[in-house]
This record gives C-alpha cells, sequence and structure tokens, in this order.
C-alpha cells in the first residue's frame, strides 16, 4: 500500500512539473491561428486551386472527349516517349547515384570535393542552358556534329538527345539523398562486415543498400517525377517534332498554342496524377527515411554509456546481414 501511495505522490509531482513547465511556443494563440490561415490560405490559392483548375478544364467538354484526347495518336507518341525516357534516365542515375555516394561517403580520396561539387552542377545551371549546350556538342554545326552526320547518328532532335538532357538535369537526386544518410550511418558496420570476411559485393548488398534503402527510394521518386515533368532542356534537344520527339510537357504546350485548351489540359491532368502518385510515395519513402537519419544519428549518443554492447552491436548485425 505504501509503494503505490509512493507512486501515485511521484506521479503528482510529475503532473505539477509538467504544470509549470513553459509552454514551448511564446506566440498568442490569435498569432498562431492567423499564421496557419496564412499558409493555409496561400496552398489553396496556389497549390489546390490549380489542380482543381486543371481536372475541370480536362473534363470541360466530358468524359469522352478526355478519353479521346489521351488516345490520339500523337498524345500517346508523347505518353510512350515520357515513360521511355524516364524508364532509361531513372535506372542510369540510380546506378550513378548509388556508386557516387558510396564512394563519397565511405572513402577519403583525392578529388572528393570536386566530384561532390560536380554532382551539383545541374541544381545551378538553367536546364535551357544545358540543352545548349548538348546541341553545341551534338548539333550539326557542334563539336561532334560532322563525326555525326558521317556516320549516320542523329542526337539532336531524336531520342537520345532528349535522354541525355533528361539524365543531365534528373542526375543529382538520387545522390543527394543517400549521400547524407550514409555519411550519418558511418562505417562501423561494413567493417566488422570486412572483418567478418565479407567481400566487397557482399558487404554492399548485405549491409549498405539494405541500410539505405529508403533514401534510394525517395531519391528514385524525385528522380522519376523531374524526368517526367522536365520542359527546358528537352524543349530545346528535341526539335518539337510532333509524335516523334514531343514528351507530354512539350505536348501540351503544342495543344494549348493551337487553342486546344480541353485536350491540353486532359494531357496535363495526366501529369498531375502522375505528380499525385509520386508525392504519396515520396510522403511514405519520406517517413522512413527521416527515421532512418534519426536512428543513425542517436547511434553515437546511444553509444556512451555501454561501450562494449554499442561496440558489439554492429558486429552483431554485421554477422547476421553476413549469414
Amino acid at each position: 500500500m505504501s509503494r503505490n501511495s509512493a507512486v501515485i505522490s511521484r506521479a503528482a509531482v510529475g503532473n505539477a512539473n509538467a504544470a509549470r513547465r513553459p509552454d514551448p511556443v511564446t506566440e498568442p494563440r490569435a498569432v498562431r491561428w492567423l499564421l496557419t490561415g496564412i499558409a493555409l490560405l496561400f496552398l489553396a490559392l496556389f497549390l489546390v486551386l490549380p489542380l482543381v483548375a486543371v481536372f475541370y478544364q480536362a473534363l470541360a467538354k466530358g468524359v469522352a472527349f478526355y478519353f479521346e484526347s489521351l488516345a490520339d495518336p500523337d498524345a500517346v507518341s508523347a505518353i510512350r516517349l515520357t515513360l521511355l525516357t524516364a524508364a532509361i534516365a531513372v535506372p542510369l542515375n540510380l546506378a550513378f547515384g548509388l556508386a557516387a555516394s558510396w564512394c563519397i561517403a565511405k572513402f577519403e580520396f583525392r578529388g572528393k570535393t570536386l566530384l561532390t561539387t560536380l554532382i551539383d552542377l545541374p541544381f545551378s545551371v538553367s536546364p535551357v542552358i544545358s540543352g545548349l549546350i548538348y546541341v553545341l556538342m551534338f548539333g550539326a554545326q557542334g563539336w561532334f556534329g560532322p563525326w555525326l552526320a558521317n556516320h549516320d547518328v542523329q542526337i539532336i532532335f531524336a531520342v537520345p538527345g532528349i535522354v541525355l538532357a533528361t539524365i543531365f538535369v534528373t542526375f543529382p537526386f538520387v545522390a543527394r539523398e543517400l549521400i547524407p544518410l550514409m555519411q550519418a550511418q558511418g562505417n562501423d558496420e561494413e567493417e566488422a562486415a570486412h572483418v567478418l570476411g565479407a567481400s566487397g559485393w557482399q558487404m554492399f548488398r548485405r549491409v549498405t543498400l539494405p541500410n539505405v534503402k529508403w533514401g534510394l527510394l525517395y531519391g528514385v521518386i524525385l528522380c522519376n517525377a523531374r524526368a517526367m515533368g522536365e520542359f527546358g532542356a528537352v524543349s530545346v534537344v528535341s526539335g518539337h517534332i510532333r509524335g516523334q520527339t514531343d514528351t507530354m510537357p512539350l505536348h501540351v504546350e503544342i495543344l494549348y498554342n493551337e487553342y486546344n485548351f480541353s485536350a491540353a489540359f486532359a494531357v496535363a491532368s495526366l501529369l498531375a496524377l502522375l505528380a499525385l502518385v509520386t508525392l504519396g510515395l515520396k510522403l511514405l519513402a519520406g517517413r522512413h527515411l527521416s527515421a532512418e537519419l534519426s536512428s543513425a544519428r542517436d547511434a553515437p549518443a546511444q553509444a556512451g554509456p555501454v561501450q562494449s554492447s554499442s561496440a558489439a552491436a554492429p558486429h552483431a548485425r554485421a554477422a547476421h546481414s553476413v549469414q
């Protein structure tokens, strides 16, 4: 009975301390409601309303016309080319992002800072400029233009140019998501796996890759979204050949310039649907990625009090992975 009384008294003291603890949010409630209302109004005006307008305009002439617009041969060609471009660019960026992030996060070498800077280059260069760079390199009057013409190889105003431009503007996404995650996780498990006799491929496949799977998925989602929605660089290198080198964003522009608004919004609505699906997958992957980052950052702090158990933990996980 005395033990229960002690528990109750400690709980009462804890509640009293919590009641006396100051509120971390110091702004008045009216200010908080005002800021929340402004944020919601901003989202409604600049995000929700445009999406509603896109679907409204797409269905303005009826559901039958909507599906007819999507079934148009030029629209089908644009959809197919967009998916083909993403199917080529995303796996290549996945391979590059994995290799670059593993190299940067796990090893020390000369030129590491330069490599990290070059990965960020597409973020600082306008997509239109990147498209012009490919025209200067592979166009008819470019550096490699005469050689390509003599060998009957066409890159600019053809599918290869679209793929190259898309790869350039999207390749930082996977690496930029994986580098901080791998750096936060450290090398303990890889070193433990190496001590246990694992080869480099086994360490990568059974230790490194499972630890970064959600960050990898997050980067792939962002890369795919940019690949399907890219306009500037693709517009420069495509040549706007209808039914051949038009992606979905370019096809929307052509239809809109022809005052075929309902058909343009129909194709745009398909892009919007893909964007919403991407957003849902991004939220799912983002939650798991945040959990992985938090656990990786908390690991050194938790390793302090009990060094023996924390030192053995990577070896135990590595042993389980290698086995």
